[in-house]
């Protein structure tokens, strides 16, 4: 016997077992049935599937994000554009009117009324 009380084997016995089985309970292991290795791979196989429509639906809400930036900028490019037309319009309408043409006519070009021989009319 030891100094301890216990036999000498027994102590000799534990100080040679590897790391993980000392230890009662903890030391058994249990063999892993092909059912349990299914339903494992299964579990596994089912929570890969959930991440990656998980994923999926983040993808999806970030390109319709993206999408909503692009048509609000197209809008206010649209609002530009259109305002920009309706000032050119103006400003054509302002230049073609026959007021502002006579005016341009008399003082720019020095041009009168026609004489009565300048009209030239077709048969």
């Amino acid at each position: 016997m030891s100094a301890v009380g216990a036999p000498t084997s027994w102590i000799s016995h534990v100080a040679a077992a590897p790391r993980g089985a000392r230890g009662g309970v903890a030391a058994v292991r249990r063999r892993v049935t092909a059912l349990e290795r299914r339903l494992g791979r299964q579990l596994g196989l089912g929570a890969l599937a959930a991440l990656a429509v998980a994923l999926a639906l983040v993808w999806v809400r970030l390109q319709l994000v993206h999408t909503g930036y692009d048509l609000s900028t197209a809008r206010q490019i649209e609002r530009r554009l259109e305002q920009e037309q309706r000032e050119l319009q103006i400003e054509i309408a302002t230049r073609t009117s026959p007021r502002r043409l006579e005016e341009v006519a008399h003082g720019r070009l020095g041009m009168g009324p026609p004489a009565p021989g300048q009209i030239v009319t077709r048969p």
